[in-house]
């Protein structure tokens, strides 16, 4: 059986953010981020510090989903 590889969850919040029908000067503005610190994370040039992910996921109303990961005892 080959396991499906997902995507890292930087990936999928650069999917998201570019799915939300929003500007990313308008998401910039709402979450107080620095429109550069947006480009340079949309481009794969730096990361987000936890609480960005955060103001991030509140305002996209994302949350994170375990994709075939196992819990103990089943």
């Amino acid at each position: 059986m080959v396991q499906k590889k997902s995507k890292p969850v930087s990936q999928q919040l650069r999917e998201a953010i570019n799915a939300s029908g929003k500007s990313r000067y308008r998401i910039c503005k709402e979450i107080e981020l620095g429109e550069s610190t947006m480009s340079h994370f949309m481009h794969g040039q730096c990361g987000l510090q936890l609480s960005t992910i955060d103001r991030l996921g509140e305002l996209l109303g994302l949350r994170i989903v375990a994709d075939g990961v196992k819990r103990k005892g089943r």
